[in-house]
């Protein structure tokens, strides 16, 4: 049972991160969201509030909204007086108190020994930078881990309330299409449970029951919006990564793993397997089960995207992987000779502490960079437009989400999130100038060094001067005219 004391104290962290955090982004350039995508959610949050529809341009419907479940959450902050930050930061907050009130309660009830006044799982999870990074990131990727972690939470309680772990599957969806992902190890769960053939199938069909109910509704919504599915996003991703799915397998997983690995969750790997190892001697398989999802996760995402920004789409699988690793330790250190419990005992807060220490200052100079880099390209540029060109104008860019919530212009989305027709040949430049100039598009918006001759010939009207683009082959964002006059 928690103690007010204990809420406090998670609070407490979780409101120091959040003006950590912000104050390194103001300090850096302004305050802001390190990712482009976050303003994408944003615009639909608006229009949604705005003009009760699902809409990236007006008047336009579209899927390109990943996770339509935080875009419903963002829009209740637009019936607010206040800036799109003060809302979405206040829901980010909120998660991260959620997500280390979760681990710890998942560590309280896995190790009896531990006890302690202070809630020290718990914060040390919400210090993990990256946990720290996605709270004020303006994106849904938290929230998935939430949903991720209660998951599995249950499963190693030996929770048998199928209905409940399907539908957690069909809402995280909702957040997330992988959220589907975790029907492996919900139906693995089913059959090792049970001890009976019927009981079996009553629980598997108790499962998908729970999960249809939810997935039902999310494949009619794409369905009604794009004729897929899937939102646009889950295929544009890929085809816009093509080149990496050529890389040799073992160096995109070899990337993923390192990624994934860099920061204090290095220091738990030996708790993981100690643990898995430990539930595998007392014929228990959920560590083993969540393991397995885990690596499956990283595979999944080495053989289809980079990891990059930090590994963002690896990040939910930290919310569940830190207790485990922190069970394992500590059940380790239980299991050693009396006089040795008190020195690995040390050394292990002692380390940890000074890696997340260490890593939470690296990760919030980070932030602080990637705010900065969107504020300065994205954002300005997006404001330029918003000023000095005619409302209009058609105009074709490659990210699409600050020149969509500042600007309110007709676009076409070179990515192919709001432009699924783009997708097939989006990485053929040539078709891509063919089809702009049959939209008749009047202004391109890209990083000059994303495409190797899509500006050529084309005259800059524009070019932000931000200072965050130089260790990037990106160069400055610029506005070059399509159609001349």
């Amino acid at each position: 049972m928690y103690t007010r004391r204990q809420f406090f104290a998670l609070a407490l962290s979780a409101v120091i991160l959040l003006i950590t955090h912000l104050a390194s982004s103001a300090i850096t350039y302004r305050i802001g969201f390190p990712l482009d995508d976050a303003w994408i959610h944003q615009t639909y949050a608006r229009n949604l509030a705005t003009y009760g529809e699902w809409s990236f341009v007006p008047g336009q419907p579209s899927a390109g909204s990943t996770s339509p479940l935080w875009t419903m959450l963002l829009w209740a902050g637009f019936f607010l007086p206040y800036p799109p930050y003060f809302w979405t930061f206040f829901l980010g907050t909120v998660l991260l108190i959620s997500t280390g009130w979760l681990v710890e309660t998942i560590v309280r009830t896995h190790v009896p020994g531990y006890a302690p006044s202070l809630p020290w799982a718990g914060i040390f999870c919400m210090l993990e930078w990256r946990l720290s990074w996605l709270a004020f990131s303006g994106m849904e990727t938290l929230l998935h881990n939430l949903l991720i972690t209660f998951f599995f939470g249950l499963l190693l309680k030996g929770n048998r309330h199928y209905a409940l772990l399907g539908s957690l599957i069909g809402i995280s969806a909702w957040v997330r299409p992988d959220g589907m992902t975790l029907i492996g190890p919900a139906v693995l769960y089913v059959l090792i449970s049970e001890n009976a053939n019927l009981l079996r199938l009553r629980g598997l069909l108790i499962l998908t029951l729970g999960v249809v109910v939810f997935s039902l509704p999310y494949a009619w919504f794409n369905l009604t919006l794009s004729n897929s599915l899937w939102p646009s996003t889950f295929y544009a991703k890929q085809q816009e990564y093509a080149a990496w799915q050529s890389l040799p397998l073992v160096q995109r997983l070899w990337s993923s793993i390192t990624v994934f690995l860099a920061g204090p969750s290095l220091l738990l790997v030996w708790g993981v397997v100690y643990q898995t190892l430990t539930e595998i001697r007392q014929r228990r398989w959920e560590t083993s089960l969540i393991v397995l999802w885990i690596t499956g996760y990283i595979a999944l995402y080495a053989l289809r995207l980079p990891p990059y920004q930090h590994g963002r789409y690896l990040m939910p699988t930290l919310g569940i992987f830190l207790p485990l690793g922190l069970i394992g330790t500590l059940r380790f250190i239980s299991a050693l000779p009396k006089h040795r419990q008190e020195f690995f005992q040390r050394l292990s807060v002692a380390l940890l502490t000074a890696l997340s220490l260490s890593f939470l200052l690296f990760g919030a100079f980070t932030y602080g960079q990637d705010v900065a880099f969107i504020e300065s390209e994205m954002v300005d540029t997006a404001r330029w437009v918003n000023e000095n060109l005619p409302a209009s104008a058609r105009i074709a860019a490659h990210d699409i989400g600050a020149l969509g919530y500042f600007t309110e212009r007709t676009i076409i989305d070179l990515a192919g999130l709001i432009s699924p027709e783009i997708i097939p040949f989006m990485r053929n430049e040539q078709r891509l100038a063919d089809y702009l100039s049959t939209q008749n598009v009047d202004y391109l918006i890209v990083f000059p060094g994303w495409y190797q001759t899509l500006p050529n010939n084309k005259p800059m009207v524009y070019q932000s001067k931000g200072n965050f683009s130089a260790e990037t082959v990106l160069g400055n964002m610029a506005i070059y005219q399509w159609t001349i006059p």
